[in-house]
């Protein structure tokens, strides 16, 4: 594909940088990524990834956006309050670039859905507020060997990690079974800092861009704290888990299963 002289003046900031350049460009405009979640977290990925050119995103959630949502999730607005969050997201990233093709899928992942719905993604960023989605994603990704980009937040603080199935941990091997529902308070329960999704947001889709683009390290084997209080960051290793019951040398997870919802509204 040749570059339009408009894509070229709307790119040019990564057509200048030797580690993206034009081929990098086009790697990003054939790219395909999926976003589970259309709430705090997916808001940032999904306005980066597409003021990137990222070519075609997928975006699931099966709410609608609230008056409460607009102190953290950027993509939506007063006027889009009672609207599916997909929808919203969808009309506001194409505003910002027409070269993405956003695809909303209005409803809730399970079991028997989610392999149709990522079969035709090249990476999986969960931006999910609740761990039975979390656990699935996890799965269905070492299942179909699709990188998957993990983030969550809570009050103060987010965390990031990539996972390449295979090759490196997954999100059992941090945590091997979702907590009973309860356990954890959910964002409506202990509150968020309406900004820290936008820093995790980005580390995400800063994850994203780098597998795209082959370039860097991403986040294998590692989980990046963020703690906003303190404005800092620290990194733990988490190596791959051979006793993990989804990807290790045993699995005794086999299969697809839907867990108990313990909802968290983020």
């Amino acid at each position: 594909m040749e570059f339009t002289d408009l894509q070229v003046q709307r790119y040019s900031r990564h057509i200048i940088l030797p580690e993206v350049g034009g081929k990098g460009q086009k790697k990003l405009l054939a790219a395909k990524v999926l976003i589970v979640g259309a709430g705090g977290l997916g808001c940032p990925v999904g306005y980066y990834l597409s003021a990137a050119g990222v070519g075609t995103i997928g975006i699931v959630d099966d709410d609608v956006v609230e008056v409460s949502n607009l102190q953290r999730q950027i993509a939506h607005s007063t006027g889009t309050i009672g609207m599916p969050k997909v929808e919203s997201a969808k009309k506001t990233f194409e505003a910002l670039n027409p070269d993405v093709n956003v695809i909303a899928m209005k409803g809730r992942l399970n079991k028997d859905n989610i392999t149709d719905v990522l079969k035709d993604y090249d990476i999986v960023i969960d931006g999910s507020d609740n761990f039975p989605t979390r656990y699935l994603v996890n799965d269905a990704c070492v299942f179909m060997r699709k990188p998957l980009v993990s983030g969550a937040i809570l009050r103060f603080e987010g965390q990031v990690t990539t996972i390449i199935p295979h090759e490196g941990h997954c999100y059992r091997c941090l945590f091997e079974a979702p907590p009973p529902p309860g356990l954890v308070p959910s964002c409506q329960e202990a509150g968020v800092l309406g900004v820290l999704p936008g820093v995790i947001g980005a580390l995400e889709a800063t994850e994203a861009l780098k597998l795209i683009l082959g370039r860097g390290e991403p986040l294998k084997n590692t989980l990046l704290i963020y703690d906003a209080l303190t404005t800092s960051f620290r990194k733990v290793k988490v190596p791959r888990n051979p006793d993990c019951p989804v990807c290790g040398q045993n699995p005794t997870i086999t299969e697809l299963a839907d867990y108990d919802a313990g909802y968290c509204q983020r």
